[in-house]
């Protein structure tokens, strides 16, 4: 009688079938899955809000630096034009370059020298100048090989009218971080023929 107990006893406790186990693993391998998917889209995301920031910067500078040449006297008002208008802007959609001698980007007089981001190395200090060739010290650079600038001056018309003292300065930095989306950032400003004191 004992002996009967301890077999069916036993046939009761006999632990997971296959069919069991394999539901179990493929529970888990959909639920790893969408958590790879889920990292990969929080990377994803990282890197193109690091892009936009870096995009909406480098557009911000490229206004800022027409500002500066056309208040100091280094730009007259003719040049803040683009080249087909016989102005000194390149034309459409270019790599960004760092500024050449007249320290105005997007311009024809830009070097062969990519612009990047200089990131401090481990001693969190930035050491190179900003128009250097090579790092200084620990530092690193980060060449911005996705990205392209275009610099679109335009008259301003009132009512019909041409303004003859003041331009438009469209400033778009496009970001094509891989495939066919590429996304632009747009700054825009006025130039005006005089400093406005």
């Amino acid at each position: 009688m004992t002996t009967d107990l301890q077999t069916q006893a036993r046939g009761k406790s006999s632990g997971f079938s296959l069919i069991e186990v394999m539901i179990a693993v493929v529970i888990l391998v959909v639920g790893l899955t969408a958590l790879m998917a889920l990292f990969a889209k929080s990377l994803s995301a990282v890197q193109s809000s690091q892009d936009g920031q870096i995009a909406r910067q480098k557009a911000r500078e490229a206004l800022e630096s027409i500002y500066a040449a056309r208040n100091d006297g280094t730009l007259s008002f003719d040049q803040v034009q683009n080249v087909s208008a016989s102005g000194i802007f390149s034309d459409g959609f270019q790599p960004m370059y760092l500024a050449g001698a007249n320290g105005i980007p997007g311009t024809t007089s830009d070097t062969t020298i990519l612009d990047r981001v200089i990131l401090p190395g481990k001693d969190g200090i930035v050491q190179t100048a900003p128009n250097a060739t090579t790092p200084t010290g620990d530092d690193v650079f980060v060449p911005l090989v996705n990205f392209q600038r275009q610099i679109l001056i335009s008259p301003v018309t009132v009512g019909g009218t041409v303004n003859l003292y003041m331009r438009k300065v469209v400033v778009t930095v496009r970001v094509n971080a891989g495939g066919a989306n590429a996304v632009d950032y747009v700054t825009t400003g006025y130039v005006s023929s005089t400093q406005q004191q």
